[in-house]
């Protein structure tokens, strides 16, 4: 094994301390910059006229600026409180179920997961002493556009199709902020990049895998759902937008994994961030089924 060829950047998590405990992070910053972004790309989309003009449209967007804007906010709660109570669920209590001695299962102040979220209720909303799902915040994002659209009466095929082409920026700035934070590091390797994370307990050089997601899951997937809004105009099919987007992430995720230390053994060399692209490929599968399925003129009206 040869010593890292580039040095770990060592940022400080915290971008700005304000007192004790209380700053401003990296990490926070990743979800206001990919929450904002995401909705100044949205309603650019949708005042883009030349986007609209296929019949079932009728000539205008199926949603408002206005829609956007109040999404936000749902999307906001989607986000926080689905990647907590995921996180929860996934990692907490299933993956410290099937291998309870996972490093993440015990905590600094000696409790142990699962059992300390029965003894203390409160660790299920402390954020601080665990980590987000990014499978639940997708989770909480699909609920809340589901109960947003219902009650709107906008139509969620098609508003989740704009929302799964702004999905990539927070993916991109979620995984720099991994990168900032030295966490959630690739496996040991001999390659010129390698990097040394310093929280990692054997100092070896290892994958940037993180960088690996954002090029993945950021950059190119956002790329990929561009070229299929405006070149192919996809969106002109309501859903399968959303289902390329599943299977990008999916497939980018799988691939990522090979690079990327599991959070602990799950099933031989099989992770459970491999096993969490199986139900998004079968979502993909059903948006793929709903997307392409012959229609009806009173379908598309």
């Amino acid at each position: 094994m040869i010593e890292a060829a580039l040095p770990f950047p060592n940022f400080d998590p915290v971008l700005i301390h304000i007192w004790g405990p209380i700053g401003i992070r990296w990490y926070a910053l990743s979800y206001i910059a990919g929450l904002l972004l995401g909705w100044w790309y949205v309603v650019r989309l949708i005042r883009d006229k030349s986007l609209w003009t296929a019949p079932i449209f009728g000539g205008k967007p199926p949603m408002t600026p206005d829609d956007v804007g109040d999404f936000v906010v749902w999307a906001t709660l989607g986000v926080i409180v689905g990647g907590r109570l995921g996180w929860d669920l996934f990692y907490g209590t299933f993956l410290c179920g099937v291998s309870p001695g996972a490093t993440f299962c015990h905590l600094p102040d000696g409790a142990s997961l699962p059992g300390a979220f029965i003894s203390e209720p409160w660790r299920l909303v402390a954020a601080w002493k665990g980590g987000m799902s990014f499978h639940g915040g997708l989770i909480g994002v699909i609920t809340a556009l589901w109960l947003f659209t219902r009650g709107r009466k906008i139509d969620f095929a098609r508003f989740g199709d704009l929302v799964a082409c702004a999905a990539p920026i927070g993916l991109f700035f979620g995984r720099i902020a991994n990168f900032i934070n030295g966490e959630l590091w690739g496996k040991p390797t001999d390659v010129p990049w390698a990097m040394v994370f310093p929280d990692a307990p054997d100092r070896l050089p290892r994958h940037p895998s993180q960088l690996y997601e954002a090029g993945m899951e950021g950059l190119l997937l956002f790329l990929i759902m561009l070229v299929c809004l405006r070149v192919f105009r996809l969106h002109e099919r309501p859903g399968l937008l959303g289902a390329i987007f599943l299977t990008g992430y999916g497939t980018f995720r799988f691939i990522a994994e090979i690079f990327r230390e599991p959070d602990t053994p799950f099933i031989g060399w099989f992770s459970l961030g491999m096993a969490f692209s199986i139900p998004m490929w079968l979502g993909a599968l059903y948006l793929y089924w709903y997307a392409l399925r012959p229609r009806t003129v009173s379908a598309e009206s």
